[in-house]
């Protein structure tokens, strides 16, 4: 799945079968190669959902048991969740040095949120290869 698949997605309650947000973003580790959270539009209670308390992530919904999964980022999601650590539109440069494009978008497995690839204009990189994210750019493994 495309972040720009799901962003604007709902988020229902499987509680109260309720839309309690909207997919906003994502939070992206490039250590674990993954997504760890979930960015809603921000709420009282916070403006993330963690990616381990995500039930499903559907065509149609993304399921949490409650609205009390939404929370404020902290920590290392908080880092992560910083303007400075956002993927999309990013410059990308290989490890080499060499800017090989921008992100376009970013495919990810919805039921583990591994990336799975990193979208550029003219093709897509593995996830796998993903090595950072700074405010700079988004760095790559580009060799063999």
């Amino acid at each position: 799945m495309l972040f720009s698949d799901a962003k604007g997605r709902k988020v229902v309650s499987t509680t109260t079968a309720e839309t309690i947000a909207k997919v906003a973003g994502f939070v992206v580790d490039p250590a674990s190669r993954s997504v760890v959270a979930v960015e809603v539009k921000k709420t009282k209670d916070g403006d993330v959902v963690l990616w381990e308390d995500v039930k499903g992530f559907g065509d149609d919904a993304v399921t949490v048991e409650s609205d009390e999964k939404i929370t404020a980022a902290v920590g290392d999601v908080a880092v992560l969740a910083d303007k400075h650590h956002q993927v999309l539109g990013k410059k990308v440069l290989s490890t080499a040095g060499a800017e090989l494009g921008s992100v376009k978008d970013v495919e990810f497995d919805e039921t583990s949120g591994t990336i799975t690839g990193i979208v550029l204009e003219s093709e897509t990189a593995p996830g796998n290869r993903l090595i950072g994210v700074g405010s700079y750019a988004v760095v790559i493994d580009w060799s063999n």
